[in-house]
């Protein structure tokens, strides 16, 4: 029995990788693919946007002296590369899926539109938005929030590799404490680093 009509997935591009943290791991993409065709059969209506911190991140390219902007566009391109592969992977299971681009690079992928893609998940197609919002500064994380309200999802669930909110990031914070229960409040005051 599902419980949403329509949701939005966010994948972490970095989940992509598995073990290597680089790149793109094949088991872990069909993985995903089986997942995701699971999903469609119940019902669900699918979107997803998915990272490109894999392949390059704007933020740790400007640290290394990248110029903020063309890192950030460097990025989105990432998401486009991880979009392709997701779509090519559903595409070898049977499931009907398309990429729309938040920037126009026809015939890579369709120009994405709030209708269109509204039109396309209704049909029961996935429906995978990359290129993040098409403007620097903002994370794939801010995208999918605002991909999620646009094409009306009941939901959006985040899929990344760390399994909650920690005090400090676990991966670099071996004292990090692990929260059971914190407010969208308590998050902010805190200066907690899970989403934007």
């Amino acid at each position: 029995m599902k419980k949403f009509n329509r949701i939005l997935l966010k994948l972490s591009g970095e989940s992509l990788a598995g073990e290597k943290k680089q790149g793109i791991n094949t088991e872990r993409l069909m993985d995903y693919a089986n997942q995701i065709s699971e999903i469609v059969e119940i019902g669900v209506q699918v979107a997803i946007v998915i990272g490109g911190g894999n392949i390059f991140r704007g933020l740790s390219g400007a640290s290394k002296g990248f110029d903020r902007v063309q890192g950030d566009q460097m990025g989105m391109l990432a998401t486009v590369i991880n979009s392709l592969a997701v779509n090519s992977a559903l595409n070898a299971k049977g499931v009907k899926s398309r990429v729309m681009t938040s920037i126009r690079m026809e015939p890579i992928g369709e120009y994405y539109s709030k209708r269109y893609a509204i039109e396309c998940l209704e049909r029961g197609e996935v429906v995978i938005i990359s290129g993040g919002t098409s403007n620097p500064y903002f994370t794939t994380d801010t995208a999918s929030a605002l991909r999620a309200i646009e094409t009306e999802a009941d939901v959006m669930l985040k899929g990344t590799r760390v399994d909650g909110i920690y005090t400090a990031d676990p991966e670099k914070d071996k004292t990090a404490q692990k929260f059971t229960e914190i407010t969208y409040d308590e998050i902010y005051n805190k200066g907690l680093k899970v989403m934007d």
